[in-house]
């Protein structure tokens, strides 16, 4: 019997109780005792086994976005965007590529309520032909902050206050009160958007600023955008705890629900492109990702559609253990100077070989479905089978080459070692023009959340009046609502 045939999974039971290692038990409902009452003897390893093993059933959650629902189907090109990059998966429309994407809230724990403002996480693995295709992003298009030096103590000001685990407004509007070029994503989470009705009726954005690259080695900056065909819904005040109130993992049943009825989500996939060359053009920096790109000017680009059309199968093995990283990426699509994403490309995969080990890439839902050769091995939980002699590179006992050489960005880098903030900050532009595309009434549940965060009794003068400065800055008689309702004095 070739023992890697029969590796432990529920498709493969024996018809009989066993354990880990295949002895049989010939009673699973009583201890091995000294008489009928006890005590206990030592010598039961199959209690011990279960109970250790069910003692260590659960891995440490993610630092953020642990509480989440994930979901199997298909992206298919609908539209030629070869002449942009040479990703296989996108040669030609028609392709269809296996995907898993993982929707989740982002601050609070594993078993938090779905209802809460909140941002929240669209995470997609495409199963390309040439390896796993990571996109990595939320349903808002931006973020709080463009530098990832500062990303730990952002997530610790959102997080529940160390001493009373209790998330406070006051340390929030705090931290970001240094922080201006949040702005423009508090007009997304302080906006109607910050509650999603649930998972289906929600956009996706890659956020960072990616590189295509087609196959001349030409390069176009670009962002990825996903748009549900069902239209972007939401859940106001009231309604989130009406709905949370009933059952505080709503958006997970209605995806799960929804897919089992044969009701399948779809999402359109856009792009937008700007070559480098004519970054200098615009009054932000395209590699900022408090910015978006007006679509009036950089237009969206079809090119292609998501549907998810299978549950998955064990939430522990395709959700907990699901592992996604923005540095995950195929040929025909490279990373940016995006400072945010230059630190994500290092941080999401650390965080994992925490979270589940050095080998989290070989667990199921995160290895490549393509062929693939390395000599990285060993370590704590690797179970490849491997049986070849030469586990180093290069040599003349093993054929495996090179791969064929494939364009990467052509631009040349320069500069002095540096600690600063970008030149063009703009930080008050984009959140003003977004505040005034809206109606009268979201105008104004978008103040009186800003009002209720700055009400909190230990938020200070000084940081009331920051706040009133930058808003006023965005609009002016946005500054002066929140100063009256206040009782500040605007300024600028």
């Amino acid at each position: 019997m070739d023992p890697y045939k029969h590796r432990p999974s529920s498709a493969f039971n024996s018809h009989f109780w066993t354990t880990n290692s295949g002895a049989p038990v010939w009673n699973n409902n009583s201890s091995l005792t000294v008489g009928s009452r006890g005590p206990i003897l030592l010598e039961d390893y199959h209690l011990i086994e279960k109970l250790a093993q069910f003692d260590r059933e659960r891995i440490p959650e993610r630092v953020v976005h642990a509480r989440g629902a994930s979901a199997k189907g298909f992206f298919e090109v609908t539209h030629n965007v070869s002449h942009l990059t040479c990703a296989d998966f996108l040669r030609a429309p028609g392709v269809q590529t296996p995907v898993i994407v993982r929707f989740s809230t982002v601050i609070h724990e594993r078993g938090s309520p779905e209802t809460l403002r909140d941002p929240r996480g669209f995470a997609v693995k495409f199963y390309t032909r040439e390896g796993n295709f990571d996109l990595v992003g939320n349903n808002f298009p931006v973020f709080f902050i463009r530098d990832g030096i500062k990303f730990p103590d952002m997530v610790h000001s959102l997080k529940p206050n160390p001493k009373s685990h209790i998330q406070e407004n006051w340390r929030i509007v705090d931290f970001f009160s240094h922080h201006p070029e949040s702005l423009h994503m508090f007009t997304f989470l302080f906006d109607d958007v910050g509650v999603p009705q649930d998972y289906r009726h929600m956009d996706g954005s890659g956020v960072n600023t990616y590189t295509l690259v087609n196959k001349e080695g030409k390069a176009h900056y670009v962002k990825f955008h996903w748009r549900p065909t069902c239209g972007v819904k939401n859940l106001l005040e009231d309604e989130a705890v009406i709905v949370g109130g009933n059952n505080h993992s709503h958006a997970t049943k209605d995806l799960y629900d929804s897919i089992a009825a044969g009701n399948y989500p779809e999402w359109k996939l856009f792009i937008q492109t700007i070559d480098p060359d004519h970054e200098d053009k615009f009054d932000f920096d395209p590699l900022d990702v408090t910015k978006t790109w007006p679509e009036d000017i950089i237009p969206l680009q079809p090119v292609g559609r998501m549907v998810l059309n299978k549950n998955i199968d064990n939430f522990f093995t395709e959700n907990e253990q699901l592992a996604f990283c923005p540095a995950i990426v195929v040929p025909g699509i490279y990373y940016s100077d995006d400072k945010l994403l230059q630190t994500r490309i290092f941080s999401y995969a650390d965080t994992q070989r925490h979270r589940l080990g050095p080998n989290y890439l070989m667990l199921p839902a995160n290895a490549p479905k393509c062929a693939h050769h390395n000599n990285h091995h060993d370590g704590f939980m690797n179970f490849m089978h491997r049986d070849e002699e030469v586990n180093y590179f290069p040599s003349r006992y093993d054929p495996v080459r090179h791969a064929e050489r494939f364009p990467i960005p052509p631009g040349v880098l320069n500069g002095r070692r540096e600690k600063v903030i970008i030149a063009k900050e703009n930080n008050f532009k984009q959140p003003g023009e977004r505040y005034r595309s809206w109606d009268p009434a979201r105008q104004e549940r978008f103040i009186h959340r800003w009002v209720d965060a700055l009400s909190d009794p230990r938020v200070t003068h000084e940081i009331r009046s920051i706040w009133i400065s930058y808003w006023s800055q965005a609009d002016r008689s946005l500054g002066q609502k929140l100063a009256t309702r206040l009782n500040l004095k605007p300024s600028m």
